[in-house]
């Protein structure tokens, strides 16, 4: 996908600061107003070094950001970064057809907290993952 995404200072300075700290790479950064915490996209590989032993790194970050945060690991495969945005919500299973993302799942709290309010979770989750790639719609079933 060809989205350009633009970082003002404030931001450049929450990811300098999270690299100092964690000592991981990171790919992107977004304040989730939806969710009211800050997201922290790293590259493959680099999750557990950045959410450090027993989560003390993002433990720091929570404390010196006053928010809610959540890392999250990249991934270039559609289906398993969405596996990796819904973590720690329980997916059985991802399916992609003509830009049209089916979530399925194995209890009705896991789709309720999926879906969210008047869909408002969904919605998020679709916006979240069209930073990276073309997707149509998500749906949870």
């Amino acid at each position: 996908m060809d989205t350009k995404i633009i970082y003002d200072e404030d931001t450049i300075r929450k990811m300098a600061l999270f690299e100092s700290l964690t000592h991981s790479d990171l790919k992107d950064f977004f304040d989730d107003p939806v969710q009211e915490r800050l997201v922290f996209i790293v590259q493959p590989g680099n999750l557990w070094k950045a959410l450090g032993p027993k989560s003390i790194n993002a433990k720091k970050l929570e404390n010196t950001f006053k928010r809610k945060i959540k890392i999250v690991e990249f991934s270039d495969n559609l289906v398993q970064f969405i596996k990796n945005m819904a973590h720690p919500l329980i997916v059985t299973e991802v399916t992609e057809e003509e830009g049209i993302v089916t979530i399925h799942h194995d209890d009705l709290q896991t789709k309720g907290l999926l879906i969210g309010k008047n869909a408002k979770n969904l919605r998020n989750l679709e916006k979240n993952v069209r930073r990276y790639f073309d997707v149509k719609e998500i749906k949870v079933v």
